[in-house]
């Protein structure tokens, strides 16, 4: 197949789609690579070191996208980029799927088959390929950092000849992988750290890292796939009560709650902040869904009642290097499943492929993906497998 590497162009991202690495894999599969000058600057990968994968280096969009047949992307293409093209090329990326339905439609004219790496299920069979286990552990490792280098505090604790310094004191909301990786960070940097998450089934995870886990009287909150439900209001006032409390005796909080296709819950008010010691950090890693700090400004660093708050955007993309290769690896997971020996194969019975499917054939899937899947025919269950 002939595949296409670009230079992403939305403000803020070093990441590029395909590291050297992958592409030394398909170039041996007999895949013809092309790479846009320049695409791997900004992760540290150069162009001489595509070149010595296998790739041609292309000198600007519409050279890398010579009859290009499969675009792998981190972000959504430029407008000017989906019209240069071919009718049937194969596009991979986090797309957003769920708050990008002008997106979908111009795929859907474009007649481009679209894959949104977030959807990849989270199955066993599909871990390779899951994109948004492997970006958030760089967050979540990355937020420790950012609070560790705001803080005016150690850490860990300090025996030193003008006494003993005691440990920091580190808060972690959500559990998920962000939230285990962050918790691993601190414990690792060795601060006291207590974690927090409306799944009681995390409770394990969290002291296996030797955090202590936050009980609450909230009932569990586990959705299907792993995820967390919404709560009631009656919870939500449970949970920010203890959540403050807490709070309040912290140096540093990292927040990673997440609800898929909504929000981000609303775990630290106002008066939580106002209660905290002054020169105490928060990281809200949620703060691209709106933040699960009601004082987050998305997109800045504030100070308010003495606490700082950061409220990043796209934090992976601060580490691009391990954030691009591990992206990396999580598409060349998804080729696996559509790019057969005769080229591509797009089996929609599979349900990684499907559910990641957001456009096909002229149309919008997203949201009705078994419809992906091809009529049963008439006949015998033989004769409709040949």
């Amino acid at each position: 197949m002939k595949i296409a590497v670009l230079t992403e162009q939305a403000e803020g991202e070093t990441r590029v789609a395909l590291v050297p690495e992958t592409v030394s894999r398909l170039s041996r599969a007999g895949h013809a690579i092309r790479v846009q000058s320049g695409a791997g600057d900004a992760a540290g990968f150069p162009d001489s070191a595509y070149e010595d994968a296998g790739a041609v280096i292309a000198p600007g969009v519409s050279a890398a996208l010579s009859d290009v047949e499969l675009l792998p992307l981190v972000g959504p293409p430029p407008a000017e980029t989906l019209g240069l093209l071919p009718s049937g090329t194969v596009l991979a990326g986090m797309f957003r799927a769920a708050a990008s339905e002008d997106l979908l439609k111009r795929f859907a004219e474009s007649g481009v088959t679209a894959f949104s790496m977030e959807l990849i299920p989270r199955i066993a069979r599909a871990q390779r390929a899951d994109v948004l286990s492997s970006q958030a552990s760089l967050a979540g490792y990355k937020a420790v950092l950012m609070a560790a280098d705001t803080i005016g505090k150690f850490l860990p604790m300090m025996m030193t000849a003008a006494g003993t310094i005691p440990p920091a004191r580190v808060l972690v909301l959500g559990a998920g992988v962000a939230g285990l990786q962050a918790i691993a960070t601190a414990r690792r940097l060795g601060a006291v750290v207590e974690a927090f998450d409306v799944r009681a089934a995390t409770k394990e995870q969290v002291e296996s890292l030797g955090a202590t886990f936050v009980e609450t009287p909230a009932a569990d909150a586990q959705a299907e796939g792993g995820y967390a439900r919404e709560l009631g209001e009656d919870e939500q006032a449970r949970q920010r009560a203890v959540i403050a409390e807490h709070a309040a005796t912290s140096d540093v909080i990292i927040t990673t709650a997440a609800i898929p296709n909504m929000p981000a819950p609303l775990l630290i008010t106002a008066d939580a902040v106002r209660g905290m010691r002054p020169g105490s950090v928060i990281v809200d890693l949620a703060a691209e869904t709106g933040g699960n700090c009601e004082l987050t400004d998305p997109g800045k660093t504030v100070t308010v009642h003495g606490v700082t708050i950061h409220g990043p955007f796209n934090v992976p993309a601060s580490m691009p290097l391990h954030a691009s290769q591990m992206y990396s690896r999580n598409l060349n997971a998804l080729f696996d499943l559509i790019i057969g020996d005769e080229g591509l194969t797009l089996d929609f019975t599979d349900e990684v492929v499907r559910k990641a499917c957001v456009a096909h054939a002229g149309r919008v899937v997203y949201g009705d993906q078994d419809s992906l899947i091809p009529a049963q025919q008439d006949g015998a269950p033989e004769e409709q497998a040949r």
